[in-house]
């Protein structure tokens, strides 16, 4: 089994940063390799959203309202992918999900992924 943990989260001010992390751990070969990798949130009442993806060769996209601000890295060495959060905004509080997929292939689609993590809490003071 593939398990990924997350952390980081935690209070940030308003236009601060935060780092969260996202490890795999378990049998993570063969089968189970892990390839495009996702973050996403969900804020009390509201849909879990997508927020950005990095493909196993460090391709990365993101959704409109964190681009230039968020920017996603993973060493593929140690089964990690990073969310840098600066500029951070109220509107980015939420519970942050680390999500793995089988595929290569980006999307900002939550049936693109099969693995996920129990996520991070991540509040924005104003």
């Amino acid at each position: 089994q593939v398990e990924l943990v997350e952390s980081g989260g935690g209070v940030a001010q308003a236009g601060g940063s935060l780092r969260l992390s996202c490890t795999a751990s378990g049998r993570t070969f063969g089968p189970n390799t892990i390839y495009a990798m996702a973050w996403f949130r969900q804020a009390p009442g509201k849909d879990r959203e997508f927020v950005g993806a990095i493909s196993r060769g460090g391709a990365t996209m993101f959704a409109e309202s964190v681009k230039g601000r968020f920017t996603i890295s993973r060493e593929n060495s140690k089964n990690t992918m990073f969310l840098q959060m600066n500029s951070l905004k109220p509107e980015d509080a939420a519970v942050y999900y680390c999500a793995a997929s089988a595929s290569n292939s980006l999307s900002s689609a939550r049936s693109n992924y099969n693995r996920w993590g129990q996520g991070t809490q991540v509040t924005v003071s104003s």
